[in-house]
């Protein structure tokens, strides 16, 4: 007998018909054999209006009551799949996300603390599917709290990592991992499976499929992730810890683009230490995530300018915070572009090959795409380029690192 979590995404429960069809894999599961969870988001599009309610009740809404509000949807789906459930001859019953996940942190983006396993537990081993909504927990304060856009992933591998489960199945609207979006390469090739490093960086620079915190968690607590179809019957793709010593692949896992970018420049800052601190931490105060960060001094000037990149979403907020602070840190203007967009390769071989760096080069510089600016680790290379050309980027790499299918991996 395996334990199993089975988490299933927004579009795998818009509606009751394909609330049906998810408790037909779930009963499968079950038949099989396994001791079965279910962590489940609201339907496609409902968060997003719970969202826009709140926003319309009050600009300046409370976290608090804004998490009451929008953890609502995926209660909604864990109690109509349990009942699902039990029409077809299964032993099924909801829980809610504050008797199960103790949370910490701001509400609206808090973090997993702990899972309260001996209550699912009990629950398995009397041989009841135990149905839970993702996305959220109890604040030490007792209040409901919510993980974040993209949580009920979190939650789903949180669930499985404290109910040490064999492994956590992602059923999501697309039937794998590709080596890049399918809409801007129709030639992307589907991988039969990705490391947990590769996943985390493409995860973190713009790939959907799964939520970056869950990788990374998955990845600290060695659970087996997969990544299926909610609605074909097809392989998926599995992320582990380390490719198969006979899995030819290549070099480059796959190509992200990642249109959520924002450019902030600051001119005439001090050039003297300290001074990208100074800019950093009253972003870092108010949860502002900054990334692609240039500080480009010019010697003997007496002054430099910084450029650096924030989501999209942040970057009004992100004004606020440094206006407020214009003086303290001592900037001359404050300049900003929503144009940009990150395109980046990501992939193990790069850590042992800098010519996979020179070839992103080479061919983003021969169809004249200026890159504005660039970072590295040692998996992923990373360029921010003008919006228009990142769909033509991404296609170029793709060709350019045999990823298209037809060509030699």
């Amino acid at each position: 007998m395996s334990r199993i979590v089975m988490k299933f995404g927004g579009t795998s429960m818009a509606g009751i018909e394909r609330i049906r069809s998810v408790a037909g894999r779930v009963k499968r599961e079950v038949e099989a054999g396994n001791e079965v969870l279910v962590v489940v988001s609201a339907m496609a599009g409902e968060t997003d209006r719970l969202v826009q309610l709140c926003r319309e009740s009050a600009v300046t809404h409370d976290n608090q009551e804004y998490d009451v509000v929008v953890a609502s949807g995926e209660q909604v789906t864990a109690g109509l799949l349990a009942m699902t459930l039990q029409t077809i001859g299964l032993n099924a019953r909801s829980f809610m996300g504050w008797q199960l996940l103790r949370a910490t942190g701001l509400h609206g983006n808090a973090r997993v603390e702990a899972v309260e396993s001996a209550t699912l537990d009990e629950a398995l081993k009397a041989g009841t599917v135990a149905v839970i909504p993702g996305f959220q927990g109890v604040s030490e304060d007792g209040r409901v709290a919510t993980l974040g856009r993209g949580g009920s992933d979190t939650s789903a591998v949180a669930i499985a990592a404290g109910l040490k489960a064999d492994r956590c199945d992602i059923y999501t609207d697309v039937d794998g991992v590709y080596t890049t979006d399918p809409r801007i390469v129709p030639q992307a090739r589907k991988l039969t499976q990705i490391t947990f490093a590769e996943m985390l960086e493409l995860a973190g620079v713009g790939a959907k499929v799964l939520q970056t915190r869950s990788v990374g968690l998955a990845m600290r607590e060695h659970l087996p992730l997969r990544v299926l179809s909610a609605f074909e019957d097809v392989p998926g793709t599995e992320i582990v810890a380390e490719l198969g010593a006979d899995m030819e692949r290549n070099a480059i896992a796959g190509i992200a683009a990642d249109r959520g970018e924002a450019r902030i420049t600051l001119t005439a800052i001090a050039d003297r230490p300290g001074m990208v601190a100074a800019v950093i931490s009253p972003l870092a105060a108010a949860g502002i995530a900054v990334d692609m960060i240039v500080h480009a001094a010019t010697e003997g000037a007496g002054g430099s300018d910084l450029h650096f990149t924030v989501g999209r979403a942040s970057l009004s907020q992100a004004m606020a915070v440094l206006e407020k602070a214009q003086v303290e840190i001592g900037f001359d203007r404050l300049l900003t572009n929503d144009h940009v967009g990150k395109v980046s390769i990501v992939g193990v071989g790069i850590r042992s090959n800098p010519a996979l760096a020179a070839l992103m080069f080479e061919t983003l510089a021969e169809r004249k795409i200026n890159l504005l600016a660039v970072t590295a680790s040692e998996i992923k290379v990373s360029a921010l380029v003008a919006e228009d050309q990142l769909e033509l980027a991404v296609r170029l790499l793709h060709s350019a690192f045999g990823l298209d299918q037809g060509t030699d991996a």
